[in-house]
């Protein structure tokens, strides 16, 4: 008997209404003789609010509680469809991460899966129940509750998948697959039917909210056919697997949650620069493309999502004090595609465009699978659509 793990994200299981399309889906698949183990995100906004009621008490509140409360967003969605699947005749059961045996590294709002005793969940599937697993959490060794970060739902799928040696890991949202670009966006996107795990990689670790980085590394290793769809209607999706079926751009990534920050000191010594860093680190703030322009003084220039200005912010009321900083919203788009750098078609047509716009870039990077340019300021989707159109059609 195979064993199918089916992921579901806040958007599908939102309402009363959209479980009970859930529970059919779950229902299908169960009825064509399969172990079914299901994974759920928090219902609608529910993440987004407990962080905003939080943020109402505490500008910074402790990562650990944070933990706690945003692990409540999963419980209730996976008790409602245990609920329901019950009342449908269906044998059903609810685990939090802890009690599916999942255990994770010790920090707090980024957590990584460790590793995952898979008894209790093979126990239950025994019994021909429906197993339905709280996304997003696990347990860390000093048994506090953690959190995989945001989209961390995809990465629990993928790795109680590959715990189980699941056939299949489907990963369920509001859209049916992933796209040349944001369809809301970009209004001529086209959707793909298969991608290669690096060229996914590429795209989730440029921001884009299709599917968790950590869920495709998982899936690449394991070799877990990860499939995404819609809950909504019976499209096909897309395919993620090993093979790189051909060499053209795939899909076009605008990054507009990057904050750049230009920090200055009077004199420059390792001890100052290995502070910043360690200070940075310790806060779990994710800084990139670090450039240091002087040899005589700290004249640093670097990346950080938005989504961590907040703790950055307090770093320079307390410890950060004595730089000169000053910090701004731009934007950064990665063309992505297998052989790219051996394609100089693209960079020429990319660099017209920002001619054509009068565009300042800041840093390029290029790689076997990725262009990426970043700007001096936020621009419009517009750069977008035309990108699309010169490369992808």
């Amino acid at each position: 008997m195979d064993t199918i793990v089916l992921k579901f994200g806040g958007s599908s299981v939102a309402d009363n209404l959209k479980l009970n399309i859930v529970a059919q889906k779950v229902i299908d698949l169960y009825d064509e003789g399969n172990n079914i183990v299901v994974v759920v995100s928090a219902q609608g906004k529910t993440t987004d609010n407990l962080i905003k009621e939080a943020k109402e008490l505490s500008n910074l509140p402790e990562e650990r509680e944070m933990d706690v409360l945003l692990s409540t967003g999963e419980q209730v969605s996976m008790s409602k469809l245990a609920i329901l699947l019950n009342q449908l005749g269906y044998k059903s059961i609810s685990l939090t991460g802890w009690q599916a045996g999942i255990y994770t590294s010790k920090e707090s709002q980024n957590s990584k899966i460790e590793q995952i005793d898979t008894s209790r969940i093979e126990k239950e599937l025994e019994k021909r129940k429906i197993v339905i697993i709280a996304g997003f959490q696990g347990i860390n060794e000093n048994e506090d509750i953690t959190t995989l970060g945001r989209g961390g739902s995809d990465t629990t799928a993928v790795a109680v998948a590959a715990a189980l040696n699941a056939k299949h890991c489907y990963i369920f949202s509001d859209v049916d697959g992933v796209y040349t670009t944001d369809p809301n966006k970009v209004t001529i996107a086209k959707k793909l039917e298969t991608l290669s795990y690096k060229e996914m990689l590429e795209i989730a670790n440029e921001g884009a909210k299709v599917l968790h980085n950590r869920c495709i590394e998982v899936g690449q290793k394991y070799h877990i056919p990860i499939i995404t769809k819609s809950t909504f209607n019976n499209k096909p999706g897309t395919t993620l697997q090993d093979k790189i079926e051909d060499t053209n751009v795939k899909s076009i990534v605008k990054n507009d949650d990057i904050i750049y920050v230009h920090m200055k000191y009077e004199t420059y010594s390792p001890e100052l620069f290995s502070k910043l860093l360690k200070l940075l680190e310790k806060n779990n703030i994710g800084a990139n493309n670090f450039v240091n322009n002087s040899i005589h003084s700290m004249d640093v220039y670097f990346t950080i999502k938005s989504t961590t200005l907040a703790k950055f912010q307090n770093l320079l009321e307390n410890d950060l004090k004595a730089f000169d900083t000053t910090y701004k919203n731009i934007t950064r788009i990665a063309i992505v595609g297998h052989g790219i750098m051996n394609d100089n078609k693209i960079l020429e047509e990319a660099i017209k465009i920002v001619d054509l716009n009068n565009l300042e870039i800041i840093n390029l990077e290029i790689n076997e699978s990725k262009l990426a340019l970043m700007f001096s300021q936020k621009l419009s989707n517009t750069i977008l659509e035309q990108l699309h159109i010169a490369l992808i059609g």
